[in-house]
């Protein structure tokens, strides 16, 4: 079963459902249109040996769950499996009368906090990491060992780039040998000096991990000592990598959407963190899964960038804390019970087989 042969047979949807901003309320002129369903297999691919456990578009603008799997996640209290079931009236296409014998309210435990508020949290997390992007960008022609070498110079340093520059000499026609008992410090010599063999240069090209290192006759007095700081150029040779990654995978509207506020946060990253972790406030109070927003003038406010970023970790880090309270006090069963969960699945595959 795929995505296209679902589409084709109707009678297989026990829920289809608008998801995303539309269900939320928080959609806007560009929005997308988002999809989410159950669906049970047909019984002759049920009971052979290929299960497809869910289906969706390359995007997951689309994914749908066959039952077994939507409960299943249903008793791991995943959010979107939540509001799939709490999804509003004008937001469902598709509904099966089968389905209404699961009622969200019945599987919410203790979880929530986790599932909800843990999520949101690792947003904020997410948008910490993204705003040091923003904040840090990392030019795109990529320095090499030679810019993270120094060399004394006086009674201080200076970098070898200088340090040659002034000298007139090139670092390929110059070789380093280990200092003993001295972490990346070396001895520095020029060829102008040997009379056997040749040096390797300092370093070997721009794809080099470490500086290059030659074999020296004795007797020979180095011209300088240089210091290659390794540890500044590991990290350097990590955040290029990242950064770079970032840029090329990077939704390029959000990205705008981030430059056209000049917050340097993604804006719609810290809507939906916010979204979550009222949403599980609302949970351990109220016990409902409340997926229209209430909220959306202030969800919205964080969209269009009117709030500062360490602003919006506070509120966020406060929020949390509330959420922490209120589950701490919350009657809410620790986890949803299986057996529940089984002997339905169970009693609505026999009525739909049947």
């Amino acid at each position: 079963m795929n995505l296209e042969q679902l589409n084709t047979q109707p009678q297989l949807f026990l829920l289809k459902a608008i998801s995303g901003s539309r269900a939320y309320g928080l959609n806007h002129a560009k929005s997308d249109t988002d999809y989410k369903g159950v669906f049970i297999l047909p019984k002759k691919e049920y009971y052979g040996l290929e299960y497809t456990e869910q289906v969706s578009n390359s995007t997951n603008d689309e994914i749908h769950y066959e039952l077994k799997k939507f409960i299943d996640l249903l008793n791991k209290n995943n959010p979107n499996i939540l509001e799939l079931l709490a999804t509003p009236e004008d937001c469902i296409l598709i509904r099966n009368p089968v389905m209404d014998q699961i009622k969200a309210e019945n599987f919410l435990s203790r979880l929530c906090k986790q599932t909800f508020a843990g999520y949101a949290t690792s947003q904020i997390k997410k948008a910490k990491g993204l705003n040091k992007k923003i904040v840090n960008p990392v030019d795109k022609e990529r320095k090499s060992i030679l810019d993270f070498c120094y060399v004394i110079f006086g009674q201080g340093s200076i970098t070898l780039k200088s340090w040659l520059e002034k000298k007139n000499l090139k670092q390929e026609d110059c070789g380093l040998v280990n200092i003993a008992h001295m972490r990346d410090v070396y001895s520095v010599f020029h060829n102008s000096q040997i009379t056997e063999g040749y040096l390797k240069g300092i370093s070997s090209g721009m794809e080099a991990n470490d500086v290059s290192l030659s074999s020296v006759q004795m007797g020979i007095e180095p011209i300088a000592v240089l210091s290659f700081n390794k540890d500044g150029y590991s990290k350097y040779c990590k955040d290029y990598l990242q950064y770079w990654e970032w840029v090329e995978n990077r939704n390029e509207a959000r990205y705008e959407k981030t430059q056209e506020h000049g917050k340097n946060y993604d804006s719609k990253n810290m809507m939906h963190t916010f979204r979550l972790l009222n949403m599980a406030a609302e949970i351990a109070k109220e016990k409902k899964v409340k997926v229209k927003r209430n909220d959306r003038e202030f969800l919205f406010k964080i969209r269009n960038g009117e709030f500062n970023y360490d602003e919006l970790v506070k509120m966020a880090n406060e929020k949390m804390e509330e959420v922490e309270e209120l589950f701490d006090h919350s009657d809410l069963p620790e986890t949803p019970d299986v057996n529940t969960g089984n002997e339905l699945l169970i009693r609505m595959r026999e009525e739909l087989y049947s």
